[in-house]
C-alpha cells in the first residue's frame, strides 16, 4: 500500500496525490497538520528515505527563520522541532514498498511508483 503524507493546501502535494490516484494502487492519506506525526514515525520514515531530519526542513517557512535560522541544531532538536511545527517538514512524502521519496518535483513520485 502507498502511503503519502499530505497538506491539502499545498499545491506540490495535491498535484502528488492526483499522480497517487492515478496510479491505481491502494493507497492510505496521511493529514500531518491535522494529526501530528511522533517522533518516531518521523524517524521510521526518514529511515525509510535515507535522509536526515534537516533534509526535510522547510526552511523558508517563517518559523524557521524567526525560531531555528542560524543556530547550531543537534538532529533531535530538529527533530523536536519538526513534531512540534509540522509545517516544517517537505511535502508530500510517499512511501511506497519500503521506499520513499519528498515528491518535488513531483517525477519522484511517479519514479517510485513504477518500481
Amino acid at each position: 500500500m502507498i502511503t503519502i503524507y499530505h497538506n491539502p493546501r499545498c499545491r506540490k502535494s495535491r498535484e502528488g496525490l492526483a499522480l497517487v490516484e492515478g496510479s491505481g494502487k491502494p493507497f492510505e492519506v496521511v493529514k500531518y497538520l491535522d494529526n501530528k506525526l511522533s517522533k518516531s514515525e518521523l524517524k521510521q520514515i526518514l529511515d525509510t528515505l535515507g535522509i536526515g531530519p534537516m533534509d526535510i526542513v522547510r526552511k523558508q517557512e517563517a518559523i524557521w527563520k524567526s525560531d531555528f535560522k542560524g543556530k547550531e541544531l543537534s538532529d533531535e532538536m530538529i527533530f523536536d522541532a519538526l513534531v512540534e511545527h509540522p509545517k516544517l517538514i517537505e511535502r508530500p512524502i510517499v512511501i511506497y514498498n519500503q521506499k520513499g521519496v519528498i515528491g518535488r518535483p513531483p517525477e519522484n513520485i511517479s519514479d517510485l511508483l513504477s518500481d
